[in-house]
């Protein structure tokens, strides 16, 4: 079983480091316990790569969160083009998530087997390439429907294992004491992006056509990539190793790429074996579920109940105004106090954000609502990542692909088409107090994870494995 290690320290450096500043003095150090110890200083503090890798892969979240908008965003043109069916419409969206289901999954153990650390770099730069390829392809090639659907392979593809590869490398690269905020910080380029996609998307489509988006905003991605491959370098990540070290922090890692011993599918077991994974895929399921059942009718409702589709569409979109900051605040809350302390306020604020909207009765009291609901919206995932990179460390991509594709597909299946049932039989209160009930339900995988951060004060975390 793959539990995290009980980690010990090298010796401590005193030189000073001209990026990361002059070291501070060594605190004596005792063997940690497993997971995460915990921070006590509310000011996050690494070294200069890690804050400039923590830029990079924000940014490349908000590709991630940009090319996966793409589609819905252009649909009604390439249906009007084409002259699709709404099954046919709906057989592109379901290829496309199939193929970030399998990516999520491949390319995560893929880094796993590849090597941890500044390896995940090579990982991650193909995954991004694929869009890029997927995109100038899709402007080359897709002259009839058949071309254009298979061409959601590669985007789907690229868009599943981005994100788990992200999360992992960033999750390497800074002390153990500050993973969670580093984490929420760098999934605040979900709901930036959830904005910027709108922007980008009307920008082209005012000097050009569906296909020039596919082109374009991918190609933004080259930045990024290249960015990530010069700074993601095992010279830097022994720089940051050692910075760690003299200034009394954890490392994330023991070595700088270990990899696990075993076959090919030593991850995937590694993972399948440790209870938090297990119970961190139902727990989020649960909140995806909640999330995409609430966010897919939000517009419909707003619609019925007299905004005009304009301001509708505004006011759904207002829990991204604050997501980013419950995102950072949380993730570093959880840094001080434990996963589970910030997860079981996140879920309460959850069910408190799904029955207040029973009781939106215009713009107003829509952006009130929804204001606070962001708060609360994204911060659950950034959490339970930290929480897996605590658990299976040496196996944090194949984690992170099970999590996100095994909860993401089954909740994008189901939820939807469930709440569209409940809403049409017993209206809108119903839809929002069963939502609210199944958030709350996620306090039941809750009590069967393990705390993987020492909260100040307390007694050592212990293992994670059941």
């Amino acid at each position: 079983m793959d539990t995290p290690e009980t980690q010990s320290h090298q010796a401590v450096h005193n030189s000073a480091d001209p990026a990361g500043g002059q070291a501070a003095s060594p605190r004596p150090k005792s063997p940690r316990s497993a997971g995460s110890p915990p921070t006590h200083s509310w000011r996050p503090r690494a070294h200069a790569v890690s804050w400039a890798t923590l830029a990079v892969t924000t940014g490349a979240i908000l590709m991630t969160s940009i090319d996966g908008g793409i589609l819905p965003a252009v649909l009604p043109a390439i249906v009007k083009e084409f002259d699709l069916t709404t099954a046919q419409a709906g057989l592109v969206n379901s290829v496309f998530f199939a193929a970030l289901l399998v990516g999520a999954f491949g390319f995560g153990w893929l880094s796993d087997r590849i090597g941890t650390g500044y390896r995940r770099t090579w990982t991650w730069n193909t995954a991004m390439l694929l869009a890029i390829v997927g995109g100038v392809a899709t402007f080359g090639l897709s002259g009839g429907f058949t071309a254009f659907l298979l061409l959601r392979i590669p985007m789907g593809l690229s868009r599943g294992g981005s994100e788990p590869i992200n999360v992992a490398l960033v999750g390497e690269w800074w002390p153990k004491e500050h993973r969670g905020f580093a984490v929420g910080v760098h999934h605040t380029g979900f709901p930036l992006g959830q904005f910027l996609t709108g922007a980008l998307i009307a920008g082209v489509l005012g000097v050009a056509g569906w296909r020039e988006a596919f082109l374009l905003i991918p190609m933004l991605g080259l930045v990024i990539v290249i960015a990530q491959g010069i700074i993601g370098t095992r010279r830097n990540q022994q720089r940051v190793y050692d910075w760690i070290d003299a200034n009394g922090l954890t490392k994330p890692l023991p070595e700088l790429s270990p990899r696990l011993p075993g076959g090919l599918m030593a991850p995937l077991k590694a993972c399948l074996a440790n209870a938090n994974v297990r119970w961190s895929v139902l727990l989020i399921f649960l909140f995806l579920y909640a999330e995409y059942g609430a966010s897919t009718f939000l517009t419909t409702q707003f619609v019925d109940g007299g905004m005009d589709f304009a301001e509708a569409a505004l006011v759904a979109g207002a829990s991204g105004l604050t997501g980013w900051i419950g995102q950072v605040v949380w993730g570093t809350w959880s840094d001080r106090f434990g996963r589970k302390p910030a997860l079981t306020v996140l879920v309460l604020g959850w069910a408190a954000s799904l029955v207040a909207m029973i009781f939106i009765g215009g713009a107003a009291s829509g952006w009130v609502v929804l204001l606070a609901w962001g708060l609360f919206r994204n911060a659950p995932y950034p959490v339970v990542y930290a929480l897996i990179l605590d658990s299976v460390p040496r196996a944090a991509g194949t984690g992170m692909g099970l999590l996100i594709g095994i909860s993401s597909g089954l909740s994008g299946v189901v939820a939807a088409a469930a709440s569209g049932w409940v809403i049409e039989h017993f209206g809108f209160t119903a839809h929002y107090v069963i939502l609210a009930v199944i958030a709350l339900t996620c306090l039941i995988p809750l009590a069967r994870i393990t705390e993987t951060v020492q909260p100040v004060g307390q007694a050592p975390a212990g293992p994670t494995t059941k």
